[in-house]
């Protein structure tokens, strides 16, 4: 079912606290070539969570970005983007969009993973998703019908569009500012990860002279 991971978490050194001053491009981060749309407003920074539901990286950074969040200052938006590489990537994705379509992602995020990981469970069948989406307060029905919005495929459509705009070849991955690119390798490791973001962020706003 799952494919291989095309990231593999490197052991490489850094510190956990680290300044923008300290990062180097192409050793902490990767700068894209052409800097994508970001959907944040003006004076914000977006800082996109690039993930896999089926990912066992992604699943162990998100205590870790979790426990950024509560840190940040009200200009940052973290936003979620599911990873769309075909196969169970893709409905995985649908039903992370089905999700907010419902208005249960938020709450229903961390218990997917759960599911998959701690509970062996493959959730890539439309039943399956549709019957854990009802501990959420919708119907089967109403799930079912989400799972196959337009909405919700085009939305899946434009994620898939946003990973080719990004060159992503794999997760996890922070993307700060539609720019910076953080991976496990980059950062040295999963939980160094939000470090680096985070200097990221600041660097931005040094930029911005803010």
């Amino acid at each position: 079912m799952l494919k291989t991971l095309m990231v593999a978490v490197a052991g490489l050194s850094l510190s956990a606290a680290v300044s923008a001053q300290e990062l180097v491009e192409g050793q902490h981060y990767e700068v894209l070539d052409e800097p994508v749309e970001t959907r944040v407003d003006e004076g914000q920074i977006e800082v996109l969570d690039v993930f896999w539901f089926g990912c066992p990286h992604c699943y162990r950074l998100q205590p870790h970005v979790n426990e950024w969040v509560e840190t940040l200052d009200d200009d940052v938006v973290i936003e979620k983007m599911p990873a769309t590489m075909g196969g169970d990537w893709n409905t995985h994705a649908n039903a992370f969009y089905a999700a907010k379509e419902l208005g249960i992602e938020e709450a229903l995020h961390a218990d997917f993973f759960d599911a998959i990981h701690q509970d062996q469970r493959s959730l890539t069948e439309e039943d399956e998703i549709a019957a854990f989406f009802t501990d959420y307060g919708v119907s089967e029905e109403e799930a079912k019908e989400a799972l196959t919005a337009f909405n919700v495929r085009s939305n899946v459509n434009k994620a898939n569009s946003r990973m080719r705009e990004m060159r992503l070849m794999g997760v996890p991955a922070l993307v700060i500012d539609g720019r910076y690119v953080v991976t496990p390798s980059s950062a040295g490791s999963l939980e160094n990860m939000p470090n680096v973001a985070d200097a990221l962020v600041d660097q931005v706003r040094e930029a911005r002279g803010e």
